[in-house]
């Protein structure tokens, strides 16, 4: 009986007259060692080389993700940074504003009183109520001052004749 079939339990063994595989990269170098002894690479090497690709590709891609969210992250940290800033700005001119009103509505109710209207139209505009009469009152220095300018602006109010008058004969 021929080996292999009843009777004989030994394994069937692969064909070893297989030609060994040779690189096909310039000069023969190949970074496999099983290829630079003329042995061809197995299933489970060439499995795990691609597992290996595989493997790196998710890391860069990973990485690349992590990046990008780093990246939008600190954007976003400088936008708010800006949209803080403008507000901080804008509270202040709203600060501002409100104590402008506030002065202004003050303002408002002090010079609704009539007390207040009367004592300045008095005091700014000169005005006195029926019946009464103004006083002004005049110190010495300011007569002075009033009079010489009253003397700086009588030449040039007076006519060529008048003029001539008073160069002959005096005012």
């Amino acid at each position: 009986m021929p080996q292999g079939q009843q009777g004989d339990h030994t394994p069937h063994m692969p064909n070893p007259a297989k030609p060994p595989q040779f690189s096909s990269r310039p000069g023969g170098t190949n970074p496999n060692v099983t290829a630079a002894v003329g042995l061809p690479e197995t299933a489970g090497r060439l499995r795990a080389r691609r597992s290996s690709l595989f493997t790196q590709t998710i890391i860069w891609l990973t990485g690349l993700i992590c990046l990008a969210f780093l990246l939008a992250s600190l954007a976003q940290a400088w936008s708010n940074s800006q949209m803080i800033q403008r507000v901080q700005t804008s509270q202040q001119q709203l600060q501002h504003m409100q104590q402008q009103h506030d002065s202004l509505t003050k303002l408002v109710t002090y010079y609704k009183d009539p007390f207040v209207i009367e004592n300045e139209a008095r005091q700014q505009l000169g005005y006195v109520r029926p019946g009464e009469h103004a006083v002004v009152v005049i110190s010495a220095n300011s007569q002075e001052q009033s009079t010489s300018s009253h003397l700086v602006n009588a030449p040039t109010a007076q006519s060529y004749w008048q003029e001539w008058w008073n160069a002959f004969f005096g005012s």
